[in-house]
Protein backbone atom coordinates (compact mmCIF):
# COMPACT_ATOMS: atom_id res chain seq x y z
CA UNK A 1 0.00 0.00 0.00
CA UNK A 2 2.82 2.41 0.88
CA UNK A 3 4.38 1.74 -2.54
CA UNK A 4 1.36 3.38 -4.22
CA UNK A 5 1.90 6.66 -2.38
CA UNK A 6 3.93 9.47 -3.92
CA UNK A 7 7.54 9.84 -2.72
CA UNK A 8 6.68 13.13 -0.99
CA UNK A 9 3.81 11.55 0.96
CA UNK A 10 6.01 8.61 1.98
CA UNK A 11 8.65 11.03 3.25
CA UNK A 12 5.97 13.01 5.11
CA UNK A 13 4.77 9.81 6.81
CA UNK A 14 8.33 8.82 7.72
CA UNK A 15 9.09 12.27 9.15
CA UNK A 16 5.82 12.21 11.09
CA UNK A 17 6.59 8.72 12.43
CA UNK A 18 10.02 9.86 13.63
CA UNK A 19 8.45 12.89 15.27
CA UNK A 20 5.78 10.76 16.95
CA UNK A 21 8.29 8.29 18.41
CA UNK A 22 10.52 11.05 19.69
CA UNK A 23 7.58 12.93 21.18
CA UNK A 24 6.38 9.88 23.13
CA UNK A 25 9.73 9.58 24.89
CA UNK A 26 10.01 13.35 25.42
CA UNK A 27 6.59 13.62 27.07
CA UNK A 28 7.14 10.51 29.19
CA UNK A 29 10.58 11.69 30.30
CA UNK A 30 9.25 15.09 31.38
CA UNK A 31 6.54 13.51 33.53
CA UNK A 32 8.98 10.96 34.96
CA UNK A 33 11.44 13.68 35.99
CA UNK A 34 8.81 16.01 37.50
CA UNK A 35 7.05 13.32 39.54
CA UNK A 36 10.09 11.23 40.47
CA UNK A 37 12.19 14.11 41.77
CA UNK A 38 9.23 15.79 43.48
CA UNK A 39 8.68 12.49 45.31
CA UNK A 40 12.34 12.55 46.36
CA UNK A 41 11.68 15.85 48.17
CA UNK A 42 12.76 18.43 45.59
CA UNK A 43 11.03 21.81 45.91
CA UNK A 44 9.01 23.21 42.97
CA UNK A 45 11.86 25.62 42.11
CA UNK A 46 14.42 22.80 42.22
CA UNK A 47 12.25 20.68 39.92
CA UNK A 48 11.98 23.63 37.54
CA UNK A 49 15.76 24.06 37.58
CA UNK A 50 16.18 20.45 36.41
CA UNK A 51 14.73 21.65 33.09
CA UNK A 52 16.85 24.81 32.98
CA UNK A 53 19.51 23.37 30.66
CA UNK A 54 16.82 21.58 28.62
CA UNK A 55 15.27 24.91 27.73
CA UNK A 56 18.53 26.91 27.47
CA UNK A 57 20.03 24.43 25.04
CA UNK A 58 16.73 24.36 23.18
CA UNK A 59 17.17 28.07 22.52
CA UNK A 60 20.73 27.58 21.28
CA UNK A 61 19.85 24.50 19.23
CA UNK A 62 17.03 26.17 17.35
CA UNK A 63 19.21 29.15 16.55
CA UNK A 64 22.17 27.07 15.34
CA UNK A 65 20.20 24.00 14.21
CA UNK A 66 18.43 25.86 11.42
CA UNK A 67 21.79 26.91 9.99
CA UNK A 68 23.11 23.36 10.41
CA UNK A 69 20.06 21.85 8.66
CA UNK A 70 20.50 24.20 5.71
CA UNK A 71 24.15 23.16 5.37
CA UNK A 72 24.06 19.38 5.95
CA UNK A 73 20.40 18.49 5.26
CA UNK A 74 17.36 17.98 7.46
CA UNK A 75 17.63 14.20 7.26
CA UNK A 76 20.93 14.37 9.12
CA UNK A 77 19.74 16.83 11.78
CA UNK A 78 16.68 14.67 12.45
CA UNK A 79 18.78 11.52 12.83
CA UNK A 80 21.30 13.32 15.04
CA UNK A 81 18.40 14.37 17.27
CA UNK A 82 17.10 10.80 17.59
CA UNK A 83 20.56 9.49 18.47
CA UNK A 84 21.14 12.20 21.08
CA UNK A 85 17.84 11.39 22.79
CA UNK A 86 18.91 7.76 23.14
CA UNK A 87 22.13 8.96 24.82
CA UNK A 88 20.20 11.37 27.09
CA UNK A 89 17.89 8.59 28.26
CA UNK A 90 20.88 6.29 28.83
CA UNK A 91 22.47 8.91 31.10
CA UNK A 92 19.57 8.45 33.52
CA UNK A 93 20.24 4.72 33.89
CA UNK A 94 23.14 5.23 36.31
CA UNK A 95 22.78 4.12 39.96
CA UNK A 96 20.32 6.22 41.97
CA UNK A 97 23.12 7.82 43.99
CA UNK A 98 24.56 9.35 40.82
CA UNK A 99 21.33 11.12 39.89
CA UNK A 100 22.45 14.45 41.29
CA UNK A 101 21.00 17.75 40.12
CA UNK A 102 23.99 18.58 37.84
CA UNK A 103 23.90 15.12 36.24
CA UNK A 104 20.16 15.22 35.57
CA UNK A 105 20.46 18.78 34.25
CA UNK A 106 23.17 17.59 31.86
CA UNK A 107 20.98 14.75 30.60
CA UNK A 108 18.12 17.21 30.17
CA UNK A 109 20.43 19.55 28.25
CA UNK A 110 21.20 16.77 25.78
CA UNK A 111 17.50 15.93 25.54
CA UNK A 112 16.70 19.58 24.86
CA UNK A 113 19.18 19.69 21.98
CA UNK A 114 17.77 16.44 20.60
CA UNK A 115 14.14 17.55 20.85
CA UNK A 116 14.64 20.83 19.04
CA UNK A 117 16.79 19.31 16.30
CA UNK A 118 14.02 16.80 15.70
CA UNK A 119 11.20 19.36 15.77
CA UNK A 120 12.99 21.91 13.58
CA UNK A 121 13.78 19.20 11.04
CA UNK A 122 10.20 17.91 10.92
CA UNK A 123 8.53 21.32 10.63
CA UNK A 124 11.01 22.58 8.02
CA UNK A 125 10.69 19.46 5.87
CA UNK A 126 6.97 19.98 5.25
CA UNK A 127 7.66 23.29 3.48
CA UNK A 128 9.73 21.38 0.95
CA UNK A 129 7.13 18.66 0.32
CA UNK A 130 4.19 20.98 -0.53
CA UNK A 131 4.15 23.18 -3.68
CA UNK A 132 4.15 26.90 -2.92
CA UNK A 133 0.74 27.49 -4.52
CA UNK A 134 -1.02 24.90 -2.30
CA UNK A 135 -1.39 26.89 0.91
CA UNK A 136 -4.49 24.97 1.97
CA UNK A 137 -2.57 21.69 1.87
CA UNK A 138 0.34 23.31 3.69
CA UNK A 139 -1.96 24.46 6.52
CA UNK A 140 -3.56 21.01 6.79
CA UNK A 141 -0.23 19.14 6.78
CA UNK A 142 1.31 21.44 9.38
CA UNK A 143 -1.80 21.19 11.56
CA UNK A 144 -1.86 17.40 11.25
CA UNK A 145 1.83 17.08 12.17
CA UNK A 146 1.59 19.52 15.08
CA UNK A 147 -1.71 18.18 16.37
CA UNK A 148 -0.72 14.53 16.19
CA UNK A 149 2.59 15.35 17.86
CA UNK A 150 0.86 16.94 20.82
CA UNK A 151 -1.64 14.09 21.10
CA UNK A 152 1.34 11.72 21.26
CA UNK A 153 3.02 13.97 23.82
CA UNK A 154 -0.10 13.60 25.95
CA UNK A 155 0.10 9.84 25.65
CA UNK A 156 3.76 10.23 26.65
CA UNK A 157 2.68 12.07 29.82
CA UNK A 158 0.33 9.21 30.63
CA UNK A 159 3.02 6.66 29.77
CA UNK A 160 5.51 8.38 32.06
CA UNK A 161 3.11 8.45 35.04
CA UNK A 162 1.99 4.86 34.40
CA UNK A 163 5.50 3.45 33.97
CA UNK A 164 6.69 5.25 37.12
CA UNK A 165 3.83 3.58 39.03
CA UNK A 166 4.17 0.14 37.45
CA UNK A 167 7.89 -0.50 37.06
CA UNK A 168 9.77 2.44 38.55
CA UNK A 169 12.11 5.08 37.15
CA UNK A 170 15.02 2.94 35.86
CA UNK A 171 13.08 0.25 33.95
CA UNK A 172 10.84 2.92 32.40
CA UNK A 173 13.83 4.83 31.01
CA UNK A 174 15.42 1.57 29.75
CA UNK A 175 12.27 0.67 27.80
CA UNK A 176 12.09 4.11 26.16
CA UNK A 177 15.77 4.15 25.18
CA UNK A 178 15.52 0.74 23.53
CA UNK A 179 12.39 1.63 21.54
CA UNK A 180 13.87 4.90 20.28
CA UNK A 181 17.09 3.15 19.25
CA UNK A 182 15.07 0.99 16.84
CA UNK A 183 13.35 4.08 15.39
CA UNK A 184 16.74 5.74 14.83
CA UNK A 185 18.06 2.72 12.92
CA UNK A 186 14.99 2.70 10.63
CA UNK A 187 15.28 6.46 10.05
CA UNK A 188 18.95 6.13 9.10
CA UNK A 189 17.99 3.60 6.43
CA UNK A 190 14.85 5.20 4.97
CA UNK A 191 14.93 9.01 5.27
CA UNK A 192 15.66 10.84 2.00
CA UNK A 193 19.23 12.07 1.57
CA UNK A 194 19.98 15.82 1.52
CA UNK A 195 16.40 16.84 2.36
CA UNK A 196 16.36 20.58 3.06
CA UNK A 197 19.99 21.30 2.17
CA UNK A 198 20.24 24.86 0.85
CA UNK A 199 21.47 25.40 -2.71
CA UNK A 200 24.04 27.91 -1.44
CA UNK A 201 25.89 27.34 1.82
CA UNK A 202 24.49 29.84 4.35
CA UNK A 203 26.93 31.79 6.50
CA UNK A 204 26.68 31.58 10.27
CA UNK A 205 25.44 35.18 10.49
CA UNK A 206 22.39 34.07 8.49
CA UNK A 207 20.95 32.37 11.59
CA UNK A 208 19.31 35.68 12.53
CA UNK A 209 16.14 36.28 10.54
CA UNK A 210 16.04 39.31 8.26
CA UNK A 211 12.26 39.12 7.82
CA UNK A 212 10.13 41.57 9.82
CA UNK A 213 7.16 39.17 9.72
CA UNK A 214 9.22 36.28 11.12
CA UNK A 215 10.76 38.48 13.82
CA UNK A 216 7.31 39.65 14.94
CA UNK A 217 5.82 36.17 14.85
CA UNK A 218 8.80 34.85 16.83
CA UNK A 219 8.28 37.50 19.52
CA UNK A 220 4.58 36.63 19.75
CA UNK A 221 5.48 32.94 20.00
CA UNK A 222 7.87 33.64 22.88
CA UNK A 223 5.15 35.23 25.00
CA UNK A 224 2.49 32.70 23.97
CA UNK A 225 4.51 29.70 25.14
CA UNK A 226 5.78 31.48 28.22
CA UNK A 227 2.11 32.04 29.10
CA UNK A 228 1.40 28.32 28.92
CA UNK A 229 4.44 27.03 30.77
CA UNK A 230 4.34 29.59 33.59
CA UNK A 231 1.55 27.57 35.18
CA UNK A 232 1.47 24.26 33.32
CA UNK A 233 5.02 22.87 33.60
CA UNK A 234 5.74 22.82 37.35
CA UNK A 235 3.02 24.74 39.19
CA UNK A 236 0.06 22.65 38.02
CA UNK A 237 1.38 19.09 38.60
CA UNK A 238 2.90 20.06 41.97
CA UNK A 239 -0.35 21.82 43.02
CA UNK A 240 -2.37 18.74 42.04
CA UNK A 241 -0.05 16.54 44.11
CA UNK A 242 0.36 18.72 47.20
CA UNK A 243 -2.90 20.67 47.46
CA UNK A 244 -5.42 18.27 45.93
CA UNK A 245 -3.71 15.02 46.94
CA UNK A 246 -3.66 13.44 43.46
CA UNK A 247 -1.31 10.46 42.96
CA UNK A 248 1.17 10.04 40.10
CA UNK A 249 -1.24 7.95 38.03
CA UNK A 250 -4.02 10.51 38.26
CA UNK A 251 -1.77 13.50 37.53
CA UNK A 252 -0.11 11.80 34.56
CA UNK A 253 -3.46 10.61 33.21
CA UNK A 254 -5.15 14.00 33.51
CA UNK A 255 -2.33 15.95 31.91
CA UNK A 256 -2.08 13.28 29.21
CA UNK A 257 -5.76 13.65 28.33
CA UNK A 258 -5.31 17.43 28.22
CA UNK A 259 -2.39 17.22 25.81
CA UNK A 260 -4.19 14.63 23.65
CA UNK A 261 -7.28 16.84 23.42
CA UNK A 262 -5.04 19.82 22.70
CA UNK A 263 -3.43 17.92 19.84
CA UNK A 264 -6.78 16.88 18.38
CA UNK A 265 -7.96 20.50 18.39
CA UNK A 266 -4.73 21.54 16.66
CA UNK A 267 -5.38 19.01 13.90
CA UNK A 268 -8.80 20.56 13.27
CA UNK A 269 -7.60 24.16 13.57
CA UNK A 270 -7.68 24.79 9.79
CA UNK A 271 -11.43 24.16 9.80
CA UNK A 272 -12.07 26.03 13.07
CA UNK A 273 -10.40 29.14 11.64
CA UNK A 274 -12.29 29.31 8.36
CA UNK A 275 -10.30 27.26 5.83
CA UNK A 276 -13.47 25.62 4.49
CA UNK A 277 -14.74 29.05 3.43
CA UNK A 278 -11.48 29.83 1.61
CA UNK A 279 -9.86 31.93 4.34
CA UNK A 280 -6.21 31.62 5.30
CA UNK A 281 -5.12 32.94 8.72
CA UNK A 282 -3.08 36.14 9.01
CA UNK A 283 -2.05 38.64 11.67
CA UNK A 284 -5.65 39.60 12.42
CA UNK A 285 -6.55 36.00 13.16
CA UNK A 286 -3.53 35.60 15.45
CA UNK A 287 -4.51 38.77 17.35
CA UNK A 288 -8.16 37.82 17.73
CA UNK A 289 -7.58 34.31 19.01
CA UNK A 290 -4.88 35.54 21.45
CA UNK A 291 -7.27 38.12 22.96
CA UNK A 292 -9.84 35.41 23.65
CA UNK A 293 -7.17 33.16 25.19
CA UNK A 294 -5.95 35.90 27.55
CA UNK A 295 -9.35 36.02 29.25
CA UNK A 296 -9.20 32.41 30.49
CA UNK A 297 -6.26 32.50 32.97
CA UNK A 298 -7.38 35.95 34.19
CA UNK A 299 -10.86 34.62 35.04
CA UNK A 300 -9.34 31.51 36.65
CA UNK A 301 -7.14 33.65 38.90
CA UNK A 302 -10.14 35.77 39.87
CA UNK A 303 -12.26 32.73 40.75
CA UNK A 304 -9.46 31.22 42.86
CA UNK A 305 -9.04 34.56 44.69
CA UNK A 306 -12.78 34.50 45.46
CA UNK A 307 -12.43 31.10 47.12
CA UNK A 308 -14.04 28.97 44.43
CA UNK A 309 -13.20 25.24 44.33
CA UNK A 310 -9.62 24.92 43.04
CA UNK A 311 -10.37 21.54 41.48
CA UNK A 312 -13.37 22.82 39.52
CA UNK A 313 -11.63 26.04 38.47
CA UNK A 314 -8.42 24.33 37.35
CA UNK A 315 -10.03 21.44 35.50
CA UNK A 316 -12.64 23.57 33.72
CA UNK A 317 -10.21 26.39 33.02
CA UNK A 318 -7.50 24.07 31.79
CA UNK A 319 -9.86 22.44 29.30
CA UNK A 320 -10.96 25.79 27.89
CA UNK A 321 -7.39 27.11 27.87
CA UNK A 322 -6.29 23.98 26.00
CA UNK A 323 -8.80 24.45 23.17
CA UNK A 324 -7.94 28.12 22.67
CA UNK A 325 -4.20 27.64 23.08
CA UNK A 326 -4.23 24.82 20.51
CA UNK A 327 -5.84 27.10 17.93
CA UNK A 328 -3.36 29.89 18.66
CA UNK A 329 -0.39 27.54 18.42
CA UNK A 330 -1.63 25.96 15.19
CA UNK A 331 -2.09 29.39 13.58
CA UNK A 332 1.50 30.30 14.51
CA UNK A 333 2.84 26.98 13.20
CA UNK A 334 1.18 27.55 9.83
CA UNK A 335 2.27 31.20 9.58
CA UNK A 336 5.95 30.46 10.22
CA UNK A 337 6.09 27.75 7.53
CA UNK A 338 4.19 30.03 5.14
CA UNK A 339 6.43 33.06 5.82
CA UNK A 340 9.68 31.06 5.64
CA UNK A 341 11.93 31.21 2.58
CA UNK A 342 11.97 27.90 0.67
CA UNK A 343 15.73 27.85 0.10
CA UNK A 344 17.21 27.28 3.54
CA UNK A 345 13.76 27.07 5.14
CA UNK A 346 15.27 25.67 8.34
CA UNK A 347 17.04 29.00 9.00
CA UNK A 348 13.71 30.83 9.40
CA UNK A 349 11.98 27.96 11.19
CA UNK A 350 14.97 27.48 13.49
CA UNK A 351 14.99 31.16 14.47
CA UNK A 352 11.26 31.02 15.19
CA UNK A 353 11.56 27.92 17.36
CA UNK A 354 14.47 29.53 19.15
CA UNK A 355 11.96 32.13 20.35
CA UNK A 356 9.55 29.30 21.19
CA UNK A 357 12.22 27.63 23.34
CA UNK A 358 13.10 30.93 25.00
CA UNK A 359 9.45 31.37 25.93
CA UNK A 360 9.39 27.88 27.46
CA UNK A 361 12.59 28.65 29.36
CA UNK A 362 11.15 31.83 30.87
CA UNK A 363 7.84 30.11 31.60
CA UNK A 364 9.47 27.09 33.24
CA UNK A 365 11.63 29.17 35.59
CA UNK A 366 8.71 31.44 36.48
CA UNK A 367 6.50 28.40 37.03
CA UNK A 368 8.69 27.12 39.85
CA UNK A 369 9.67 30.48 41.32
CA UNK A 370 6.29 32.24 41.22
CA UNK A 371 4.39 29.18 42.43
CA UNK A 372 6.77 28.72 45.35
CA UNK A 373 6.61 32.44 46.21
CA UNK A 374 2.99 33.40 45.54
CA UNK A 375 0.95 30.36 44.51
CA UNK A 376 -0.81 29.20 41.38
CA UNK A 377 -3.11 32.26 41.23
CA UNK A 378 -0.10 34.50 40.59
CA UNK A 379 1.09 32.12 37.85
CA UNK A 380 -2.28 32.52 36.14
CA UNK A 381 -2.16 36.33 36.32
CA UNK A 382 1.29 36.34 34.70
CA UNK A 383 0.01 33.91 32.06
CA UNK A 384 -2.80 36.29 31.10
CA UNK A 385 -0.42 39.27 30.88
CA UNK A 386 1.95 37.34 28.61
CA UNK A 387 -0.87 36.36 26.23
CA UNK A 388 -1.95 40.01 26.04
CA UNK A 389 1.60 40.95 25.00
CA UNK A 390 1.52 38.20 22.33
CA UNK A 391 -1.77 39.62 21.04
CA UNK A 392 -0.40 43.16 20.82
CA UNK A 393 2.62 41.97 18.85
CA UNK A 394 0.32 40.02 16.50
CA UNK A 395 -1.42 43.27 15.50
CA UNK A 396 1.73 44.14 13.56
CA UNK A 397 1.83 40.90 11.56
CA UNK A 398 1.08 41.22 7.84
CA UNK A 399 -2.10 40.03 6.25
CA UNK A 400 -1.62 36.72 4.53
CA UNK A 401 -1.80 36.79 0.75
CA UNK A 402 -4.99 35.03 -0.28
CA UNK A 403 -3.54 32.51 -2.65
CA UNK A 404 -5.86 30.06 -4.35
CA UNK A 405 -6.64 27.13 -2.09
CA UNK A 406 -6.05 23.77 -3.68
CA UNK A 407 -8.80 21.22 -3.72
CA UNK A 408 -6.70 18.39 -2.25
Amino acid sequence: MLARLSPDVRQYLLITGNYWAFTLTDGALRMLVVLHFHALGYSPLQVALLFLFYEIFGVITNLVGGWLGARIGLNRTMNIGLAMQVVALSMLLVPAGWLTVPWVMSAQALSGIAKDLNKMSAKSSIKLLVPGDQQGTLFRWVAALTGSKNALKGIGFFLGGALLTWVGFGPAVTFMAGALLLVWLLSMALLKRDLGKAKSKPKFRDIFSKSRAINLLSAARLFLFGARDVWFVVALPVFLATQLGWDFWKIGGFLALWIIGYGIVQSFAPYLTGLRSGKLPDGRAAFGWAVVLAVVPAVMALLLAQGQSPQVVLITGLLLFGVLFAINSSLHSYLIVSYASEDGVSLDVGFYYMANALGRLVGTILSGWVFQSAGIGACLVISSIMVVVAALISVLLPRHRQQGLDAN
